[in-house]
């Protein structure tokens, strides 16, 4: 599953969440794909499994 897949899959609350613990600066108005492009691939996957 690519990148693009699992941020349609993911909420953005949870993305943010995860790159506020990981100190990501996210800039002005992120999008679920510009955040989930800048988290680590792992969080991501085991954010859509859940």
């Amino acid at each position: 599953m690519d990148v693009e897949e699992m941020a349609k899959k993911a909420t953005l609350k949870d993305l943010k969440e995860i790159a506020k613990k990981h100190d990501i600066k996210l800039g002005r108005c992120p999008t679920k794909l510009t955040i989930a492009k800048k988290i680590p691939r792992e969080e991501l996957e085991a954010l859509v499994e859940k």
